[in-house]
């Protein structure tokens, strides 16, 4: 987390709610040999107290020495900002963006909880499709899911500390704040979505 408090006042509960949104962040543990890292999404409980997770069954993590100290690194928005965009003398190029570190200890949950997860995470982010009808996982022919379960394993991170970074200018006069966000929002970059679009078709051309 960054250092200067101008940029980590965000209440804990709003850091959490920042999470849950986002859904999807960097699990990290330490490994015999370095940290081990793993790309997931997860689902926060209600009240913030834990995170729900898998993994395939060959991921290092799945295969450490569990229960142990856990980091999920949650990132949202960032980008670069120009010092022209300020319109004031003497500023430097930064990069604003928003973090969150979920801290706590990782542990494997019973297998007989991975379809709830498996069904409670999907519907958590298919109901970001809406309109779409959302998928279930009944829609699949009977054994097949199960059959792919057999290669994931259900984790849950217990939560017990939350950290945030908002680096969005804090330590700038409002108007110059302002500024650079004007200049910023008239940018024409590919939004996330658009960017990931691309790749996939590009990886499909081979």
């Amino acid at each position: 987390m960054h250092p200067n408090p101008a940029f980590r006042q965000s209440p804990a509960d709003a850091n959490l709610a920042f999470a849950r949104a986002r859904g999807f962040g960097i699990l990290s543990v330490n490994g015999p040999d370095g940290p081990l890292a793993a790309h997931i999404p997860f689902l926060i409980a209600d009240d913030g107290q834990t995170a729900d997770l898998h993994l395939a069954r060959s991921n290092p993590i799945a295969r450490a020495a569990l229960p142990a100290s856990a980091l999920i690194a949650v990132s949202g928005p960032d980008a670069y900002i120009s010092p022209d965009w300020y319109g004031v003398p003497d500023q430097v190029p930064t990069w604003n963006y928003v973090a969150v570190h979920l801290r706590g200890v990782l542990q494997e949950r019973p297998v007989e909880t991975l379809r709830d997860h498996a069904d409670a995470l999907s519907a958590r982010f298919e109901a970001d499709l809406l309109p779409k009808k959302p998928w279930m996982s009944t829609k699949m022919s009977e054994g097949v899911m199960e059959r792919m379960m057999r290669m994931i394993v259900p984790f849950r991170l217990t939560i017990t500390a939350v950290d945030g970074t908002w680096k969005l200018n804090q330590n700038k006069d409002t108007a110059v704040r302002l500024a650079a966000a004007d200049a910023l929002a008239a940018m024409t970059s590919e939004i996330p979505s658009q960017r990931l679009a691309n790749l996939m078709r590009n990886a499909a051309k081979g």
